[in-house]
């Protein structure tokens, strides 16, 4: 398994990190185990996880797969050998159970909130460390989660970037995070960080977790160039956009127990009709090939020099096996222009 440099620093993730958002919902403890053995012993060194997993978001699984990591650690005593990502949710309503004394159930990035939410999954985690602490998603109005079109909100309420990093720095400052990343986020809203970062010296963010792949490369469109000339890794998000670019769910299956199976009516940026077009001529130059539509689909990730490492998500350890594979795979230059043709003609089906 290679490793790249994160962000503008000397630590080197692998190009594979294992996602955890099915741990505690479509998986129980034990697999959630079963899968960080495995991955660590293909090379992996590198976990994503979020204060509000699982997944789908409810108060029943709140903060269930991070205790599932900690379990982990408290088990093997093998922190030293995982870089530990996680994150700290933003503004919403419907996340009331998360911190309910605070803002009248509204979830806020402010300093209370931030310092508050960190505590707790160093104490979930079982660690007294975090290796990257991550904003989920941005609290002012922008384009994320499936919106293309900006439509601008000079009233929102969003808690100012500043106040976020100012309390991130603090962390930092007492050594219970090592470093500072994005997630879901705009290019105005790195540039506005990194310029936070300069003028008030603040945390430097390393990353932002975007979502990027075949049938996402809105990425490429300003954000990508970030990466390059300033450093800030893009941790691949949905790299099989739910699994669809497996090519499960074409001709309308629904395989029992699969995630859009479950709960494909709050993910419908991947229940498309362009999605599924498009998908299954991914699948069919996949196959021509001799790859399955999943190892292209984590292949083209990984061949993007502005990917630092692509956030991986199985529910068995066959589906774990076959994505960890997809690191081994060099596309030839043929099929790569191929995958460009298929998105010339078929353009963001799932932003």
């Amino acid at each position: 398994m290679q490793r790249r440099t994160l962000g503008n620093t000397d630590i080197s993730v692998s190009e594979i990190c294992l996602g955890s958002m099915t741990w505690g919902e479509q998986n129980t403890e034990a697999e959630g185990h079963a899968q960080i053995d495995r991955a660590l012993a293909a090379g992996v060194n590198f976990i994503d996880t979020a204060e509000m997993y699982a997944v789908p978001a409810r108060a029943e699984t709140y903060g269930r797969t991070e205790e599932i990591i900690g379990s982990w650690f408290e088990k093997t005593k093998r922190r030293q050998d995982v870089i530990l990502a996680t994150k700290v949710a933003s503004v919403g309503r419907d996340l009331s159970y998360m911190r309910p004394h605070l803002h009248g159930g509204i979830t806020k990035p402010d300093r209370t909130s931030v310092i508050e939410a960190c505590e707790a999954s160093l104490r979930r985690l079982k660690t007294d460390y975090i290796d990257l602490y991550q904003l989920h998603w941005p609290t002012r109005h922008a384009n994320f989660f499936g919106h293309l079109r900006y439509r601008h909100k000079p009233d929102d309420d969003a808690t100012p970037l500043e106040e976020t990093l100012s309390a991130l720095k603090e962390l930092v400052d007492a050594g219970k995070v090592r470093m500072v990343g994005l997630s879901n986020e705009t290019a105005w809203g790195i540039s506005h960080a990194l310029k936070l970062a300069d003028n008030m010296g603040l945390p430097r963010i390393v990353s932002t977790q975007n979502p990027y792949s075949l049938l996402n490369r809105t990425y490429e469109v300003g954000l990508a160039e970030f990466s390059m000339r300033e450093g800030v890794s893009l941790l691949a998000h949905s790299p099989l956009a739910f699994g669809v670019l497996s090519g499960k769910y074409l001709n309308n299956n629904k395989p029992v127990g699969a995630r859009m199976t479950l709960w494909g009516d709050q993910f419908p940026r991947y229940w498309t009709g362009k999605a599924m077009e498009a998908t299954k001529r991914y699948v069919a130059a996949a196959s021509s090939y001799g790859l399955s539509g999943a190892e292209l689909a984590i292949a083209f990730v990984l061949s993007q020099p502005f990917v630092t490492s692509a956030i991986i998500g199985a529910t068995t350890l066959d589906q774990l096996d076959e994505l960890l594979g997809a690191a081994h795979i060099k596309l030839k230059p043929e099929l790569l222009k191929e995958l460009n043709r298929i998105d010339d003609e078929i353009t963001f089906p799932c932003p």
